[in-house]
């Protein structure tokens, strides 16, 4: 009976242990978001939160992007040995450019994702600007080299473009490094410690630079080598919608979160569907194309199409303007054409009992050497062949 005993003591302690245990757990799984693990931090929840589903659609979206982006450099890649034609080889170092910067822009996304500290803050604050600068002076270095490919059939140099498109983007990179060290350093600021005025002021730049591509992206549509127009109609429709994106996430950013009373909750969503919107823009309307038409194999502008018949016909010239003939042949041609337009004034010709014959069979009957003929027998004209069933009319 005394070891029953015991043993009855030690079940409830055994009891309350598990319970314990239990509770413990449910605890910790009710502190922890709905889909994402124990051992998560908390500045990664937004990855995987069901509850918060916007976090999870924008990092399936971006996630989509960088994949395509990077097929689309690996295509150029795969590509760059068999691009012969120099108007098209050219522009390839500012094509990989603007991959690069589309890329960042959906990298950047995961940034706004996830919880800031200051760190995010402040790689958000530096590579907004002068990814979207380095993606908006490649579309101008594009509209560039489209304008004179339009006029004059000829594109600049790689390093030109290039060249252009890297010096455009360090203006921004310039005045984002500027704005941090002023406000970081020198104010001893937190990096996350800044209003959504500032952070859109450090971007006039890129707005003037966009709104200036778009701008001198219309002549590209101005020249007399249509096949490069397309390019530039692919070429306004992306900066159009990249206008549309800004003129929304601004004003959003700026003035709708706080008219809604949302803004400690919108402003990263907001700053987010910017970034991946106009980074499948670059990708659909401009990137894509591009590199479809790079790849493409040439056409031949030149070649004349000679079951066209709009083309002008070639200048037809007599063939003894360029070989010199012998006099003998140019006697009897000339003594052939007058008696066939005697033979045409006179509507036919006799010859004893056989009547009057039409003329429109004359020259069909009579042997008449080609000027080919001529030239290979030496300057003299040949005979008639045997087999030549103009001989037995006579």
């Amino acid at each position: 009976f005394v070891v029953s005993d015991r043993k009855m003591k030690t079940y409830p302690a055994i009891g309350f242990f598990l319970l314990f245990v239990i509770s413990y757990g449910s605890s910790e799984n009710s502190s922890t978001p709905r889909g994402c693990g124990l051992d998560l931090l908390p500045q990664y929840v937004y990855l995987c939160d069901l509850d918060a589903v916007w976090g999870i659609v924008l990092e399936a979206v971006a996630g989509a992007g960088v994949l395509t982006t990077l097929l689309l450099m690996l295509i150029l890649l795969v590509r760059l040995p068999f691009i012969k034609d120099k108007e098209k080889k050219s522009p390839l170092g500012m094509h990989f450019l603007f991959l690069f910067g589309t890329l960042g822009l959906f990298g950047l996304t995961f940034a706004f994702i996830i919880q800031e500290d200051e760190m995010v803050c402040s790689t958000r604050r530096f590579l907004w600007g002068v990814l979207f600068a380095l993606c908006f002076s490649c579309l101008l270095a594009q509209g560039w080299r489209l304008g004179r490919l339009v006029r004059h059939g000829k594109s600049p140099s790689g390093w030109q473009l290039a060249g252009v498109a890297v010096g455009l983007a360090l203006v921004q990179a310039i005045v984002a490094a500027e704005w941090l060290i002023l406000t970081i350093v020198r104010d001893n600021k937190l990096a996350c410690s800044y209003q959504p005025m500032d952070f859109a002021m450090a971007s006039i730049y890129v707005m003037f630079l966009m709104v200036f591509t778009m701008g001198f992206s219309f002549f590209t549509l101005c020249g007399k080598f249509k096949k490069w127009k397309k390019n530039g109609v692919c070429l306004i429709i992306t900066l159009f919608f990249s206008v549309l994106i800004w003129v929304a996430w601004m004003t959003m950013y700026l003035f709708g979160n706080a008219e809604l009373q949302r803004r400690d909750k919108w402003s990263d969503p907001t700053l987010a569907i910017a970034l991946v919107s106009s980074g499948w823009v670059f990708v659909i309307f401009h990137a894509i194309p591009e590199v479809h038409c790079t790849i493409l194999p040439s056409q031949q502008e030149n070649t004349p199409n000679y079951f066209d018949t709009s083309q002008p016909r070639m200048r037809e010239t007599a063939f003894e303007e360029d070989i010199q003939l012998p006099r003998s042949y140019m006697e009897n041609k000339a003594f052939s054409m007058d008696e066939h337009n005697a033979a045409l004034r006179t509507a036919g010709f006799r010859n004893g009992s056989l009547g009057s014959r039409p003329s429109a069979p004359f020259r069909s009957n009579v042997y008449q050497p080609t000027e080919m003929a001529v030239v290979l027998n030496g300057g003299t004209i040949p005979t008639a062949p045997p087999s030549y069933t103009g001989r037995h009319l006579w």
